[in-house]
């Protein structure tokens, strides 16, 4: 496979995963538990193991794009499966399989006592087939079909502990949201198929040039609009659905309600990265909107800046984390307004890695902490959770950008591009960023510190259930999970859970020393990522600036990013280990700031209390109008109701008498004669 990609491996990628979900989804029964976790594992593993051998030969060279199946032809237009297989792709293969093998092997331990084990298991194989086939991708049919897949699959998992209303109610908000989302990324994609008349990417970049130069005019809004900046607007709608960009990011802190396994799969590595992952595909096409590029750079700022805030004043372990990725997001995504694309998606590598450690990090407490969420009754865990503490500390300096970490490289690389940018809004897109740099570290290291050093707060604090059960030795959570109400020691969870934050950790921390001149300054994404270096010249900025890895760390010593990152660990440490009277006083003094925070900027009021009855309003609108009125009652219910009024009429003379039939065939002979012999008649008559 060193100079060719075999079809057939390919198919194999996507395929064993699949193969895993539908043994554990439909087969559970008969296979068992071990069954279900050794089946989907070996899928995971064996996709994983053919995706780094594919790495491997892209580096080497290598590329594929070839139809594997052709499903429909329509005319000319021709729907295919087919895959695209060159730096991008292969570098997100590796990454999906890799962190859905450590959160398959995490499950095993976390989800040990819940009923729906095997069923849990299927959809997260079901999930990473169809991140697959959305990452393998060489159409916009199949990239569509993933996109999708993975929406459906993510309800499906929010809501896994479907007893639990708030569960219900975080996958429903969800799915909504995000139709949204693919509501503008349809209709960019459908106007790039009426436009071109095609659905396969490169055939659709080759016109690029031509949909640049189309134009129409928009009387709602006056003027003209060209057609590529209103397709490029509508596909990252998409991406702001399934990358949780505001304000399409109500339902990601929501999303927490599932279990923690798929918080770090579907909310860290891998689904809320789609967006991301296609942009940067449709690069081609984004390079010509400088509109579309400036939209993208101020909702990332938005998104970096204002839900790390968000992130201050969370007490709920995996909310902070949460609001962490949102923010990361939004850092990607200016990275791809700047057209930084490799630095998006080489951010998008090292987040995977870290934040999925941070996620696991925090199951791996709750374990320890009998399913108690809330950051403020742990403390001093480090003694406990040995294992957990020093990952979730490597992961946590790795998310914060210290030099020689993963998340250093691409962040900072992220800070440098948007400061090199000339696009309207990258002045507002640097202050966010750099600003967000404080924010990150203090909301990171007050969760850091108030988890894992300091007082015991654990110690007489009943776990949950506890004071509803009071004579139950063995009580449950919410979640379903079973504990000891006397066992109050916090203890470190077992090698199938910390074995994968150990195996995440060390990526978190070398992996983008080892990568970052391949991917940002290297040929690696030559001939998948697409840059007019003339109109935007940040990467090209970054290429002077740069003397390799180790010079880059140390000049990171003495950066703004680094020293505000510093100030941000210092910060939290003087208010949460040494003052704690000082967040306390700040929270009284700013009451109103905190109130806006704590209702997430009222975002959930405007989505339910205002956007929500609109869209209400509109669809029973187009139900009674549109539907029942004028399809139904016009056209369908009309057409039949003169029909029967037609064969009402004709039944009056179908009555079934003889000498009826008989008077009719004559009047009928009779009308005919007169009509043949009229001519000679009219004359005769005097007419």
């Amino acid at each position: 496979m060193s100079a060719q990609l075999s079809q057939n491996l390919l198919l194999a990628v996507p395929l064993a995963p699949l193969a895993g979900a539908i043994a554990a989804g439909l087969f559970g029964r008969f296979v068992g538990r071990r069954g279900a976790h050794w089946i989907t594992c070996i899928g995971v593993a064996i996709s994983l193991a053919i995706s780094v051998q594919t790495l491997l030969a892209v580096l080497g060279g290598a590329r594929f794009n070839a139809t594997i199946y052709e499903w429909m032809q329509l005319g000319g237009l021709k729907m295919e499966i087919g895959f695209l297989v060159d730096g991008l792709t292969a570098m997100m293969m590796c990454v999906v399989t890799f962190v859905s093998l450590m959160v398959h092997i995490y499950t095993i331990g976390y989800m040990e006592d819940d009923p729906g084990y095997q069923r849990f298991f299927a959809y997260i194989s079901l999930f990473t087939f169809s991140m697959l086939m959305l990452v393998m991708s060489n159409n916009f049919l199949q990239l569509f079909f993933g996109w999708e897949a993975v929406g459906l699959v993510s309800y499906l998992l929010i809501g896994f502990w479907f007893t639990k209303p708030t569960a219900i109610f975080a996958n429903m908000k969800a799915f909504l949201v995000n139709r949204v989302g693919d509501f503008g990324f349809i209709l960019g994609i459908g106007l790039l198929l009426a436009y071109t008349g095609t659905m396969h990417y490169g055939e659709v970049f080759a016109k690029g040039e031509e949909l640049a130069k189309i134009a129409f005019p928009l009387p709602l809004f006056g003027g003209e609009w060209m057609l590529i900046t209103v397709t490029c607007i509508c596909l990252f709608i998409g991406a702001m659905g399934k990358s949780a960009q505001f304000p399409l990011h109500v339902w990601l802190p929501d999303s927490m309600e599932g279990p923690t396994p798929i918080s770090a799969l579907i909310h860290a590595a891998t689904m809320v990265t789609a967006g991301i992952f296609m942009v940067a595909r449709m690069s081609p096409l984004f390079e010509l909107s400088d509109t579309a590029l400036s939209f993208i750079l101020v909702i990332g700022a938005i998104t970096a800046l204002f839900m790390g805030f968000l992130g201050i004043i969370q007490n709920d372990i995996k909310r902070v984390v949460a609001y962490s990725t949102l923010s990361q997001l939004g850092y990607m995504t200016v990275a791809l307004g700047a057209s930084a694309y490799s630095v998006a998606v080489f951010h998008l590598m090292t987040h995977a890695f870290f934040k999925a450690l941070l996620f696991l990090g925090a199951g791996s407490v709750i374990i320890g902490m009998h399913h108690d969420q809330d950051i403020r009754n742990m403390g001093g865990l480090r003694k406990y959770m040995p294992i957990t503490w020093i990952t979730s500390l490597l992961g946590s300096l790795a998310l914060i950008g210290t030099p020689l970490f993963a998340g250093f490289y691409s962040k900072d690389s992220i800070i440098e591009a948007v400061h090199a940018s000339h696009l309207p809004g990258a002045g507002f897109a640097y202050f966010a960023v750099i600003v967000g740099v404080f924010v990150t570290a203090f909301y990171s290291f007050r969760m850091y510190f108030l988890v894992f050093h300091g007082k015991e707060n654990f110690r007489h604090k009943p776990f949950p259930g506890e004071h509803d059960h009071h004579d139950d030795e063995h009580t449950h959570d919410d979640h379903g999970h079973g504990h000891d109400a006397h066992a109050h020691e916090p203890h470190e969870s077992p090698w199938v859970v910390t074995a994968p934050l150990v195996l995440l950790a060390i990526p978190s921390v070398v992996i983008g020393f080892m990568t970052i001149q391949a991917m940002l300054f290297g040929d690696f994404f030559k001939d998948s990522i697409f840059v007019e270096l003339e109109k935007h010249p940040a990467m090209e900025e970054l290429a002077k600036e740069f003397h390799g890895a180790t010079a880059m760390a140390f000049h990171g010593l003495t950066s703004l990013p680094f020293w505000l990152a510093l100030a941000g660990v210092v910060t939290a440490y003087v208010f949460y280990m040494v003052k704690p009277s000082i967040p306390a006083a700040i929270a009284r003094t700013f009451s109103p700031i905190v109130t806006i925070l704590e209702n997430k900027y009222y975002m959930d009021w405007v989505h339910e209390k205002l956007l929500s009855p609109a869209a209400r309003a509109l669809g029973t609108g187009l139900w009674k109008g549109g539907d029942q009125a004028v399809i139904d009652g016009f056209f369908i219910n009309g057409s039949a109701s003169a029909v029967g009024g037609f064969a009402a009429l004709t039944r009056q003379v179908q009555s079934g008498y003889l000498y009826w039939y008989a008077l009719v065939m004559i009047m009928g002979v009779i009308g005919l004669m007169t009509w043949q012999l009229w001519p000679f008649l009219s004359p005769w008559l005097g007419l």
